[in-house]
């Protein structure tokens, strides 16, 4: 077959000025996000330098002392940056799997729903957490595992599972996994939104098709359902790679204690107790470089790896 017959991807559309002429309304209406972007997020980058400086406020910014490599070096050698490194790393893989299974599980679920009170009831009944503080939420998860009354260790002693209540947010091996139902439980209903809506972009005539040939409703998931939600699944996930550095700062800062802070802290927490509450700011700064780079080496790596595989890539 030739390549004029089999085109795997449409052709792109040349940029013109008639093009630019036709659609300038919709630039000028994208310019202030533009101006956002580089004032927020580009403008403030020469701040990276402090990363390289023994910065002290007092001085002006080009009068600082310049140290080179030497907090990176520091980071590197430092036990608690390796544990808060382990730590974030662990807490976003199990973010990461969690929210992906939880949230398209979900959405298949309610998108096989008929009943649309029923399924609009259920939808706006797991989106609720969305909105919820993490302060509210850590609140709620402390009630709910606390040793004097809590409900998971009343269920799971009527289900004879445990003996004696457990002291859940006492034992660090314990930690990552609250962490990660916390964030299921309050971002799964959130998380469904944009696969719900991949799912309502799929023909319908394919869901009739197959009932025509037979199909029973596992094999039209299988077949068609995930098939068709297969592009949305892997921006999201190239997306999500991008942010691995990135377990989150509240929900460990407002679960934690001293019983498990090696398990706890993630870079975040380092920067708060190592850099800004001990005005090492420089030393916050490279932390912070550290996260952007991996971040990003994983972003482009994940996009060029989906790219190999035949897959829906960002770039």
């Amino acid at each position: 077959m030739s390549k004029d017959v089999l085109q795997l991807t449409p052709p792109r559309r040349k940029i013109t000025w008639k093009t630019i002429k036709n659609q300038q309304q919709l630039l000028w209406m994208s310019v202030p996000l533009f101006l956002y972007i580089v004032l927020f997020h580009y403008v403030p980058l020469w701040g990276w330098l402090m990363a390289f400086q023994n910065y002290k406020p007092a001085k002006k910014f080009m009068n600082q002392t310049w140290v080179g490599f030497k907090h990176f070096k520091f980071l590197f050698t430092n036990d608690d940056f390796l544990k808060a490194l382990r730590n974030t790393i662990g807490m976003s893989l199990i973010n990461l799997v969690l929210g992906f299974v939880t949230a398209i599980t979900l959405a298949i679920l309610l998108n096989e729903v008929r009943h649309a009170f029923f399924k609009r009831s259920i939808q706006t009944i797991s989106y609720l957490p969305h909105f919820l503080s993490w302060v509210i939420t850590a609140a709620l998860v402390q009630t709910a595992l606390s040793v004097d009354g809590g409900i998971v260790n009343i269920v799971l002693m009527k289900l004879r599972v445990i003996n004696a209540p457990v002291s859940w947010l006492s034992v660090p091996h314990y930690f990552w996994g609250i962490i990660g139902a916390a964030n299921v439980w309050k971002e799964v209903g959130w998380n469904t939104i944009i696969y719900l809506a991949a799912m309502a972009a799929i023909d319908p005539n394919l869901y009739e098709s197959a009932a025509i040939d037979g199909a029973d409703r596992y094999q039209k998931i299988w077949y068609i359902t995930l098939p068709g939600i297969k592009a949305t699944i892997i921006v999201l996930l190239i997306m999500s790679i991008g942010h691995i550095m990135d377990a989150g700062f509240e929900a460990q800062y407002l679960l934690r204690n001293g019983l498990v802070a090696d398990w706890s802290d993630t870079i975040d927490i380092f920067v708060l107790k190592y850099g800004i509450a001990q005005s090492n700011y420089s030393l916050a700064t490279a932390a912070g470089i550290f996260k952007s780079v991996v971040n990003i080496s994983l972003l482009f790596m994940a996009n060029f790896l989906a790219h190999k595989m035949g897959e829906e890539r960002l770039m």
